[in-house]
């Protein structure tokens, strides 16, 4: 996975994050996206983050892994 720089980061469209509201979980490419569901599943386990944004962030996970 490649690392993103803040720069690129802060250029990325709302709709790349798993928590767009608080741009949270980027993924910009099929990579980021299966470290996202790894990073969301260990914040679910410890506490930090909802059932609820954990499906969010799984879904929007699942759509950029299904891009060809």
């Amino acid at each position: 996975m490649t690392q993103l720089k803040e720069k690129t980061r802060d250029r990325l469209k709302e709709s790349t994050f798993g928590l767009p509201e608080e741009r949270k979980y980027p993924m910009p490419d099929k990579s980021h996206a299966r470290n996202a569901k790894a990073r969301a599943s260990q914040q679910l386990h410890d506490g930090n983050l909802t059932k609820s944004e954990k499906t969010k962030i799984d879904r929007k996970a699942d759509q950029v892994l299904a891009k060809d």
